[in-house]
């Protein structure tokens, strides 16, 4: 309605009320949420977990997901997927899942968006230079840094460090976690298993990532059509489009296979958790807490399927010599930066030196480096160590 200064005010909806109309009761409302850390006014048109989502999609590690490896290095080509892609087809995926599911469709994508903030650049080889780096500080977990940089690292408001996200977001991130003894962790675990919202992502960005990573490695040549017909989980889908399509235009037959694999791993983990759902009696947010296993998941037959596709990407793909290549120099690289940067840590920008003062400078060092884009990296090599590259 209009008011006589002509500003148009708004009727606030009962979002709480929407949800409990709309969310299946072992989903999780707004109303029940533990909140966050530091307290904050309500929105007047945005509940919590929309916050959430829009909080990670303007931070700056979101930002930087663009220029940061999923498995190849960013220059190889313009087409390949990235972390930030891949999160966001992981979060299309999801809320698809989430609505089928009656789940909270925001608390969904807000936990897809941030479940790969913490990679550094160059992805596992990435990660595995920088774990090794720190080794006498715990250690490098892309996603307890993911947590740190949401909770500390982040610097965009001026009331409370990082983001200040509600505690299920950021409890689904730490239980994502593959060092579930590490002390920062222990305030979100111990509560029995995953929400079903955080249970969706997991096998979202499961079934996403193998399916495009072969999508990635056909058009790249790392792999071709006939090396994947030893792959079942490929051939079986292959005759279910070449059933569908008696002419199948050569441009079109591996997007639409790749399609067709995602569709039919969404399709059977929605039968399949349904059926664990109605079999574990799961009505309540505590039936889900306290299930002997995990219900969001694949029938026996894909998830074998899957295991064999897996097997295949981790023999022919992550191991091909063009990935290793890149691999071994992403850590190199990242290991003399480290290295430099520990001796001379006045090169460090002035907030990194800042933080100095209260931290250990390798964790510091460390932090630096997880948080630069593949291009990012290189570039600060090159300024380190190239006596004539501008700096």
């Amino acid at each position: 309605m209009n008011d006589t200064r002509g500003e148009v005010l708004f009727e606030r909806p009962d979002w709480l009320e929407r949800e409990e109309e709309a969310l299946a009761p072992y989903a999780m409302r707004t109303s029940l949420s533990s909140g966050r850390l530091h307290p904050e006014p309500v929105h007047p048109y945005r509940t919590l977990y929309p916050r959430d989502r829009d909080r990670i999609v303007h931070s700056t590690a979101f930002r930087r997901l663009m220029y940061k490896t999923q498995v190849l290095v960013n220059q190889t080509s313009d087409h390949h997927r990235t972390r930030l892609t891949h999160t966001l087809e992981v979060a299309q995926i999801s809320r698809t899942i989430a609505r089928r599911l009656g789940l909270n469709e925001d608390l969904t994508e807000a936990i897809a968006l941030m479940h790969d903030l913490g990679h550094p650049p160059f992805g596992h080889a990435g990660e595995s230079a920088l774990d090794e780096c720190t080794r006498l500080e715990g250690g490098f977990e892309h996603n307890l840094h993911g947590l740190r940089l949401v909770t500390e690292l982040e610097y965009r408001y001026a009331d409370f460090p990082g983001l200040n996200l509600s505690f299920e977001v950021l409890q689904a991130q730490a239980m994502h976690s593959k060092r579930p003894e590490s002390p920062e962790l222990a305030a979100y675990l111990g509560v029995g298993r995953p929400l079903l919202e955080a249970q969706v992502v997991d096998a979202a960005d499961s079934l996403a990532y193998d399916t495009h990573d072969i999508d990635d490695a056909l058009s790249l040549g790392l792999i071709s059509c006939a090396d994947l017909e030893q792959v079942p989980f490929w051939t079986r889908t292959v005759e279910l489009i070449r059933h569908k399509h008696e002419r199948l235009p050569p441009l079109q037959f591996q997007p639409t296979a790749v399609r067709a694999l995602i569709d039919w791993q969404v399709s059977d983990l929605l039968e399949h958790t349904l059926v664990n759902l109605r079999q574990a009696g799961i009505r309540t947010l505590q039936d889900v807490r306290a299930a002997s296993k995990i219900l969001v998941a694949p029938g026996e037959e894909v998830r074998a399927l899957k295991a064999e596709l897996e097997a295949f990407l981790h023999e022919r793909v992550y191991r091909h010599h063009r990935v290793m290549r890149m691999a071994h120099k992403g850590q190199r690289l990242l290991q003399g930066l480290f290295d430099e940067l520990c001796r001379h840590p006045d090169q460090l920008p002035e907030r990194y030196q800042a933080r100095v003062a209260n931290a250990p400078l390798r964790r510091v060092v460390c932090d630096y480096l997880a948080g630069m884009t593949d291009r990012f990296a290189q570039d600060e090599y090159l300024r380190l160590f190239q006596p004539y590259t501008p700096l």
